[in-house]
This record gives C-alpha cells, sequence and structure tokens, in this order.
C-alpha cells in the first residue's frame, strides 16, 4: 500500500530558492499535489545550483523539486490574476517565501487570500518575523548563520567565524515549516478552519542555537558562560589517523573507558577528573584535549575495527566524493538512476521515512518551466481560448513540446 497520507491536498508553491522548496517537496512525499508557480525568469536556483547539461536544471535544483507540477506565470501581466485567483480558489495550502511586501502588492498575502478562503491554510517563511524590527529585511542563508550567532560558535572554538557550508537554516526550517502545515491540516480536520502560519528563519534557528549554546545562563543568576564547552572545545574535531581522519563521540563512562583502553591510555581510566560525566563537565579542557589528540599510528580501517569492537560510536570522516559510495548507502539504494527529459540520466535520491517497512516511491522529476502551464490552466477551469489569449498575452508561459500535457 502506498503511503500518502496528503493525497487530495493541493499545495500552491509560491516559493523559490531553497527554504521553501524544502518544504514543499517533504508535503510532495507525504503524497500532496505540489503546484509550483514559476516566474519566466525562473527560479535562482536553477543555475544557483551548479553546472547542468542544459543550464535549466542544476543538481539542486532537481532534488529539490521534485514530484510538483510546474506552471509558469508572469505575475506582472494583467491576466495573471486571473490565473492565481483560480489556483489559489482550487488549492488547501498556500506556502509563499517573498518578502511580504511583495506578497502584498500583488494580493498574494495571508491577510488578503484568507479573508476570500478563510478555510485556506496560508504558510509565510520569511527571514525575520513581520512583528518585528527587522521585518521584510532581505536575507539568505549564510546571513542567518550569522545573525543566529552560529558562526559566532566557530568563532568561540577556532578563533575564526565560519559558515556551515551547506544551507542548513534552509533545511532546518524548511522542515519545520512542513511540520507547522501538517498540523495545520490536522486542526482544520476538526474546526473545518484554515489558518494563518509564520515561519522566520531568524528566530527559529537563534531558539535552536539558544536550546543548546544558553547553558549555564539558562539560569537567574547565571551559574557560568554561556555555550555548551564540551561543543566549543577546539579539540572537539575529527580526529587524524596514519591515512585519514574519523569522528567518534564518547559520552557514558563506560564508553570513556572503553576508548582509553583501546587507545592506550589505561593510566587515566582512574583518574577523578574523568571517571565522571560530572567531573569530565568540570575538566572539559583537558578532557577534550585527551580524547582529541591524533591517533597517527594506525589507519583509518584499523580504528574503525578498534573502536567499533569497544561499542563506541565511531565512523570515517567522508569527502563529497567518498559519501555516494558509502557502503550502508549503496545497500540501501539511497541514490538511484532515471532519465529526465531534458537532462538525460541523472540522480534521484528517494525518500529515506520508511512507512510499514517499505519507502514512498520516488515523486515526478524535476519538471522543466512551465511544464504543465496548459494542463493545470484547463483543470482550474480556463476555456482553450481563454488559455490561447493568456499565452499570447504572456501572462502564462508553456514549456516548449509540453502543451497540453501532463508529466
Amino acid at each position: 500500500m502506498t503511503f500518502e497520507p496528503l493525497k487530495g491536498i493541493r499545495v500552491l508553491d509560491l516559493t523559490s530558492v531553497v527554504v521553501g522548496p524544502v518544504c514543499s517537496a517533504r508535503l510532495a512525499q507525504y503524497g500532496a499535489e505540489v503546484v509550483k508557480v514559476e516566474s519566466p525568469d525562473g527560479d535562482l536556483m536553477r543555475g544557483l545550483g551548479g553546472l547542468s547539461p542544459t543550464g535549466q536544471h542544476s543538481g539542486a535544483y532537481l532534488h529539490l523539486n521534485r514530484g510538483k507540477r510546474n506552471i509558469c506565470c508572469d505575475l506582472k501581466k494583467p491576466g495573471s490574476q486571473a490565473i492565481m485567483d483560480k489556483l489559489v480558489a482550487s488549492s488547501d495550502v498556500i506556502i509563499a517565501n517573498m518578502r511580504p511586501q511583495a506578497l502584498k502588492r500583488l494580493g498574494l498575502d495571508a491577510d488578503t487570500l484568507r479573508d476570500r478562503h478563510p478555510d485556506k491554510i496560508y504558510c509565510l517563511i520569511t527571514g525575520y518575523g513581520t512583528d518585528g524590527p527587522y521585518a521584510g529585511h532581505p536575507t539568505y542563508d549564510s546571513v542567518v548563520q550569522a545573525a543566529t550567532g552560529m558562526t559566532g560558535l566557530t568563532l568561540a572554538r577556532d578563533g575564526v567565524p565560519a559558515y556551515v557550508p551547506m544551507l542548513i537554516c534552509d533545511h532546518v526550517v524548511g522542515e519545520i515549516a512542513a511540520g507547522s502545515i501538517l498540523a495545520a491540516i490536522l486542526q482544520r480536520n476538526v474546526s473545518g478552519k484554515g489558518s494563518t502560519l509564520e515561519v522566520p528563519m531568524f528566530e527559529t534557528m537563534s531558539a535552536f542555537v539558544l536550546q543548546e549554546h544558553l547553558a549555564q545562563q539558562s539560569f537567574d543568576p547565571p551559574v557560568g558562560p554561556p555555550g555548551d564547552l564540551r561543543l566549543l572545545s577546539p579539540h572537539n574535531k575529527p580526529v587524524k589517523t596514519s591515512d585519514g581522519w574519523i569522528a567518534f563521540t564518547i559520552n557514558t563512562d563506560q564508553q570513556v573507558r572503553a576508548f582509553l583502553n583501546a587507545v592506550g591510555r589505561t593510566e587515566l581510566i582512574g583518574d577523578p577528573r574523568f571517571a565522571t560525566v560530572g567531573a569530565r563537565a568540570e575538566n572539559v579542557k583537558e578532557w577534550f584535549e585527551i580524547r582529541g589528540a591524533p591517533l597517527t599510528d594506525k589507519t583509518t580501517s584499523e580504528w574503525l575495527d578498534i573502536l567499533q569492537r569497544a561499542d563506541i560510536a565511531v565512523k570515517p570522516c567522508h569527502t563529497l566524493e567518498t559519501l555516494p559510495h558509502d557502503p550502508h548507502l549503496e545497500a540501501v539504494g539511497l541514490l538511484q538512476y532515471e532519465e529526465h527529459p531534458t537532462e538525460g540520466k541523472t540522480v534521484a535520491i528517494r525518500p529515506t521515512i520508511s512507512f510499514d517497512n517499505a519507502y514512498p516511491p520516488l515523486r515526478s522529476f524535476s519538471q522543466p518551466r512551465g511544464w504543465e502551464t496548459c494542463a493545470l490552466l484547463e483543470e482550474v477551469g480556463f476555456s482553450s481560448p481563454e488559455i490561447e489569449t493568456l499565452l499570447a498575452d504572456g501572462a502564462a508561459v508553456e514549456s516548449s513540446g509540453r502543451r497540453g500535457s501532463a508529466a
């Protein structure tokens, strides 16, 4: 049986780049019909996400926009208002991540749409909450990393601020937005009423940082400086072996004793500074110097064998080149191949959540811009002559060779 808890739910996706597409991609995995509205200029991620054979579908775009039906509209053209009215009316959920001012100008803000359709669920993903002084400021993932203190963590640890080299804020906030929409759908099932949701990146990621690193400042008066001193230790990094790097974590007293025995530091097993969780917290600087020391007398493979036999959580440090060939990922078939209509053979990443011992099937490929424009216009009630006019006026744009057909 196919796992499609959101089957019958239509999501109107007015988002672009990463945070919004992450959200709508998760809903598509759960069986929602996602209609992605794209401008004639195209989602920035089509090119920003790296090179591609045609220049139209970067790898990042392919992976973030699976399972979505694409309609291309120019929202600056007069005829586009009628298109959006019909798309909104036919949808259960509307997701947007444009600036609130732009949405207001287009008549696509929450107040306008929910006044007309109180049963709709409207989710706005913002950079900063609309009730604060930063409301409407432009932002991207890297700016959020800095503003939330994430770069300050590497400053405290390494003496230099640094970004996490992936769009971690976009991914986290996108998933949280998807969860909030699921909760709103459950509420609507009971009350029959829609909801207006706002998921701000700045506040959301600030809360993540502070949940861990407010730490000793969580009390009044504070009992120490802010920050989880274990995570902020300059020695809290992968450990060098003779031919590479490994990562391991040891938290329990039993794990610590097993680690000290495995690395030949048996003289420290009875040391009261490191004998208990509390003692190691009191002596975190000295402890992390010990556990972060290089292990260059053996290879990565040898250390993996030794530490795994000691029941210690350990794995090699993969690179972007080696990760796709990890034996576990290969065994579970995370990466698959398919034929894309314009890009040829491409890699697809299957869903990772198992339901009743099975993974949901891969949804359809990420579509070229305007791939289902005509089909969707027809479905929401436009006649053939009306569609011809919308295309001629540039309010709607179709993909070459796909007129009137569906994926």
